[in-house]
């Protein structure tokens, strides 16, 4: 392909055709570049990127094609209070959910969005949310004016010519517009029409709120889609656990933002366990479908990783380290003089001098952090020493497990298991977790956010609830459900349970229940490890004592925490079922 071909149409689509045609009439770009997803698209857009200085060649000696990218220091997280669902009627959008009626949403944005690519280029970027020939794999179209956008699509999607063959002439697409506009936090919106299959994304070139197909497509308006189809799209790692003899056992598991999916899906059993392995699917988000066996089918829509930089270590992910030495795209982490990155938490020495994510000069004195403390890697998922393979089966994979868990410093346990699935739906609508950087907010206050979900269901939470409990309907085999919490403290403060590569202990505690061959102990809560079968083995001489504080379950503490879970279930209770209410009060009699 030669470089004057690059950016020519390359769809006979009329529906896109049309539909780009409408938005360049509308935003007035300079000119349109329609993106194939080729490598020497790539280069030619890199080598643009740097020349206009949207992205730093990094040290390519030290890290072979990577880049850095520091976004405007007002433009660093998702922005919660400037995402919107748009329904006709507000009933459908919830409680949890900003809403404006979608003629008025459509006017404002088409309103900041009129003229705004004058003297800029409209990329069109074709995008597949899952492998293609999938039955769940989503088609979506990406019309942006950020060529930082376009590069992490790139990585983040399967980007190009594929997106238009799964497509054929159908008009089924995901329409996405993004603006970025001046980058200004009073005109800054992230709105999702789910009855148009619609996104639009102004003031913002932070990628939680402009890479539409991640959240935006995959979970807001998905989870909207999935109700609606009978399948769930779900904030969720997938993970599989294969033994030394060759048994694989696939699990998805729900935690909040920036509270360790990407650790626990690259795993590394510790040298106890040889033979074992953790292989990934995917980091952070499930699509999930009944097959024709009874089970619960699922797969990865993304083809990248847009991961949490700082803390990120050969202790705390070893895989992790390895994926992202090469042909990663960096943002708002530190600049060494040398052109390397660092962060807090990184491996070897802290440089006596750098430039920090805003580009000031930092020390070791200075008050600041060095690395936002939510800056991200975006990388292939290609790089990831321990991609499953069926990463990329149309199929997906079968899920015996599901585990849902926050960050807790207090009052929930290490691991327990749900008695039953709408159990275990409960046990997900209750989750607490305490805030990160990954949202703008106070870090450390503990919000309640239902299988992780708060920020990003589409639709009404009560209703997300039901279609949760209608599902079992659907699944003759259905997973069982967990819940753990990695972070618990002592009362002097300390973690009690070491986590990373360990919690590969809890892991095989899972695998074995879903297998039958551990027994449990009933609590209060659910089902619990017998001391005796959870495998601390190769642990300090203190961890029984340790493991039996992660594992205590203070009645106050729990009183306190059913009344807390008030506040959620009072603003859904119009449409909160009935089941979970039940649960509630079955969990008071048994403390």
């Amino acid at each position: 392909m030669t470089k004057e071909s690059l950016g020519s149409c390359n769809t006979s689509n009329r529906a896109v055709l049309a539909w780009v045609q409408e938005m360049a009439n509308l935003c007035r770009p300079d000119q349109i570049f329609w993106c194939n997803g080729s490598k020497a698209e790539r280069k030619a857009l890199t080598e643009e990127a740097v020349a206009k200085g949207a992205l730093i060649r990094l040290n390519q000696k030290k890290l072979p094609g990577c880049y850095y990218h520091r976004s405007n220091p007002n433009d660093v997280a998702r922005v919660e209070q400037s995402t919107f669902i748009c329904t006709v009627d507000q009933e459908e959008a919830g409680p949890t959910n900003n809403w404006m009626a979608p003629k008025e949403m459509y006017q404002k944005l088409r309103g900041y969005s009129a003229g705004a690519m004058r003297g800029r280029t409209m990329y069109v970027v074709p995008y597949l949310m899952g492998p293609p020939g999938s039955p769940l794999a989503k088609v979506g179209i990406e019309l942006t004016d950020s060529i930082y956008v376009v590069l992490s699509m790139d990585v983040m999607t399967r980007m190009g010519e594929l997106a238009y063959q799964q497509l054929g002439g159908d008009d089924e697409f995901n329409r996405g517009l993004h603006c970025m506009l001046d980058v200004n936090p009073d005109r800054r919106y992230i709105a999702h029409f789910p009855q148009d299959n619609a996104i639009i994304s102004v003031g913002s070139n932070y990628g939680g709120n402009v890479l539409l197909g991640k959240k935006c497509l995959a979970l807001r308006i998905g989870s909207y889609l999935g109700r609606q189809q009978g399948w769930l799209a779900e904030h969720m790692l997938i993970l599989c656990l294969e033994s030394p003899g060759g048994e694989k056992t696939y699990v998805a598991a729900a935690f909040p933002s920036a509270c360790g999916k990407t650790n626990f899906a690259m795993m590394i059993p510790p040298a106890h366990f040889k033979g074992w392995k953790v292989r990934t699917v995917g980091d952070d988000i499930a699509w999930m479908k009944p097959g024709p066996d009874g089970r619960l089918y699922a797969i990865n829509p993304e083809a990248g990783y847009f991961g949490v930089v700082p803390g990120t270590n050969s202790k705390s992910n070893l895989n992790a380290v390895e994926m992202i030495s090469r042909d990663t795209l960096y943002t708002n982490v530190a600049l060494t003089s040398d052109l390397d990155v660092w962060w807090e938490g990184k491996d070897g020495p802290t440089p006596k001098e750098c430039l920090d994510w805003c580009g000031n000069k930092w020390t070791p004195e200075s008050k600041q952090k060095a690395a936002h403390p939510n800056s991200r890697f975006t990388t292939p998922m290609a790089n990831n020493p321990v991609l499953a393979p069926e990463a990329n089966d149309p199929q997906g994979v079968p899920i015996s497990a599901i585990v849902f868990g926050g960050r807790r410093g207090d009052t929930v346990p290490l691991i327990f298991q749900a008695f039953n699935w709408v159990h275990g739906v409960y046990l997900g609508a209750t989750m607490g977790s305490e805030m990160t950087a990954a949202a703008v907010g106070i870090a450390g206050q503990v919000r309640r956010d239902p299988m992780a979900m708060l920020p990003f269901c589409g639709y009404h939470m009560g209703d997300y609830f039901r279609h949760w409990i209608n599902m079992h309907r659907l699944i003759k085999h259905p997973p069982r459900i967990f819940h753990v919490n990695w972070f618990r403290k002592s009362p002097q403060g300390e973690f009690l349970w070491p986590g990373f590569g360990d919690n590969m202990r809890a892991l095989k505690w899972i695998v074995d229940r879903c297998r039958g061959r551990v027994d449990a102990e009933e609590s209060a809560l659910g089902w619990v490890p017998n001391p005796k079968t959870f495998d601390l083995n190769g642990l300090s001489k203190n961890a029984p004592e340790q493991f039996e504080q992660a594992q205590s379950i203070n009645h106050e503490e729990w009183r306190r925490e059913i009344i807390m879970q008030e506040e959620l279930f009072m603003k859904l209770y119009s449409h909160l079922p009935k089941e979970l209410i039940f649960q509630r009060e079955l969990l008071m009699a048994r403390l």
